[in-house]
């Protein structure tokens, strides 16, 4: 057994999403997944959902993720500036957010078909996108296998005495581990999620945890021999 399987069953314990939506951000698998992305970058995700309620409001962010796209790859810099404010850094995110609705129409056409074919290496090719913001789109928005890393990913198992600072290396400790306890970690929910989603409820765990303040090495008693 992994540490990395003992971490996701001890945080599975916590029942820390209770109340949270099943994949952990809102309305995964949208287009809102993908401005939230770089919305809630170095600001709260509270700002991110203002912004985005801001152009809900505004006409741009519409049901239909073709439209919204279009919506962006056509709104004047400052006008979206302006919207999405409350996320901080709203200059630098408005002409992010427009070149990447612009790239995904041209090289994709459509949301749907984004979803599909894009690549990591294509998204880390666009302004404003890094490893964290390009796996979070691709783990909640285009609903693949990717673990999403980020600073209390860090911290968690800095907890443990295990501190690895490149990102990579964190997000290769919990996919090797998880991929080698496969049958375990799908069984652990039942066979009704599959990697993607647990990787997706996983980080959000995660982050929860964090949070909370909650010290996770109490409940990984059975492990102690792992680390």
């Amino acid at each position: 057994m992994s540490l990395a399987f003992c971490i996701l069953k001890a945080l599975k314990s916590l029942n820390l999403l209770d109340n949270a939506p099943p994949l952990w951000w809102p309305n995964a698998g949208s287009v809102e997944v993908v401005l939230g992305a770089i919305l809630t970058q170095r600001t709260k995700f509270s700002k991110a959902q203002e912004s985005l309620e801001r152009l809900k409001n505004a006409g741009i962010l519409e049901q239909d993720p073709n439209k919204s796209l279009h919506n962006l790859a056509h709104t004047l810099p400052a006008t979206l500036a302006q919207l999405i404010s409350p996320s901080g850094f709203y200059n630098q995110k408005a002409r992010s957010l427009i070149a990447l609705s612009q790239n995904l129409l041209k090289d994709f056409d459509n949301f749907e078909s984004f979803k599909k074919g894009v690549s990591r290496a294509w998204l880390l090719a666009q302004k404003g996108v890094g490893f964290e913001s390009a796996d979070g789109i691709l783990n909640y928005a285009c609903l693949r296998p990717v673990f999403v890393v980020d600073a209390y990913t860090y911290k968690l198992l800095a907890t443990l005495g295990l501190e690895m600072e490149d990102y990579h290396a964190l997000q290769e400790f919990f996919t090797k581990g998880l991929e080698q306890d496969l049958p375990q970690t799908l069984e652990l929910y039942a066979n009704q999620l599959d990697l993607a989603g647990i990787y997706a409820r996983l980080h959000g765990k995660i982050v929860a945890c964090m949070q909370a303040k909650i010290a996770l090495k109490p409940h990984l008693k059975d492990c102690n021999d792992l680390y």
